[in-house]
């Protein structure tokens, strides 16, 4: 074949992958949950998660790294897609999220960000980005923001960020909190463990509303003491092991589909188990090949 078919045979291939992708990420209209095919339905907004509460809306939260997971988590109708540093952890295989890069975070978020049609973006910003100070904080959540294409931010702790949380905000950079548990501080906490310093926890929800967040991540708290907490906020929470009382909900994807194994929160509902089904696709593909079964002849050209 000569090089100048070469383009229109890829590009007719491409299309093709995409009409296979359309159809098999988009949720059909009679699903049991009634869900609305995301892809047609607006994009969700941050004024979306500020109204959420009045409108009697539970919000829904998945962490996403991806083109591929977050086409599929977009399709479903999930809310906002949270770009995790946690992706130190379940897809670098690193023990915590301390050594995750903002060049790492902005080439995940680029990804995600292609994918969203319907979701919120939401971009983690990794340990040492804001610490340092608020212009720090801006610097690196507006290169989040114009480099990899967030709708949004998310800067742990409350009291402390504060001043970084109002320099974002103030940069028209919507930002979210994140109180109780978080990961960064893991050093500090010696583990990952359940937080239950209620007034300390009060103080930091009211700080981070009050430097303009519009949202807050409560992780790892008690769940009557979460609840007294987003009852004190005017701003939605999202929960993760902090109980049914917040506004909304957030996991890890990787832990909620089976992908990820080596740690067991409490607090993570598994709804699939996508790692047993792709080991045992792998060793179905790895014995068919030894035992010369595939590729079969409807597997190859004539």
């Amino acid at each position: 074949m000569d090089d100048d078919g070469a383009p229109l045979i890829r590009s007719r291939a491409l299309a093709g992958q995409e009409a296979l992708m359309a159809k098999t990420t988009r949720p059909l209209d009679n699903q049991p949950n009634g869900a609305a095919i995301a892809n047609e339905a607006r994009p969700v907004t941050v004024p979306d998660f500020l109204s959420a509460r009045s409108r009697g809306v539970r919000l829904t939260v998945l962490t996403a790294y991806d083109y591929p997971m977050a086409r599929l988590l977009d399709a479903a109708g999930v809310d906002a897609l949270l770009v995790g540093d946690s992706l130190g952890m379940v897809v670098q295989g690193h023990e915590h999220s301390l050594s995750v890069t903002v060049e790492e975070m902005i080439y995940h978020t680029r990804m995600v960000a292609r994918a969203a049609k319907h979701s919120l973006v939401i971009a983690d910003m990794p340990f040492m980005s804001f610490q340092v100070s608020p212009e720090q904080a801006v610097s690196n959540a507006g290169r989040l923001v114009k480099e990899g294409g967030a709708h949004a931010v998310k800067i742990e702790g409350g009291v402390r960020s504060a001043a970084s949380i109002a320099a974002i905000a103030r940069a028209d950079i919507p930002v979210m909190g994140h109180i109780g548990l978080t990961p960064q501080s893991v050093r500090r906490f010696g583990g990952f463990r359940v937080q239950r310093d209620a007034n300390q926890l009060l103080e930091d929800a009211l700080a981070t509303e009050r430097a303009g967040a519009f949202g807050l991540v409560i992780e790892c708290v008690p769940a009557e003491l979460a609840q007294q907490i987003t009852a004190a906020v005017t701003i939605p929470t999202i929960g993760i092991g902090a109980g049914a009382g917040c506004d909304g909900q957030v996991l890890v994807t990787y832990d909620m589909i089976g992908l990820f194994d080596d740690f067991h929160p409490r607090f993570v509902k598994q709804y699939a188990d996508i790692g047993r089904a792709i080991l045992q696709a792998a060793q179905a593909y790895c014995r068919e090949v030894r035992e010369g079964s595939f590729p079969s002849e409807e597997h190859s050209f004539r």
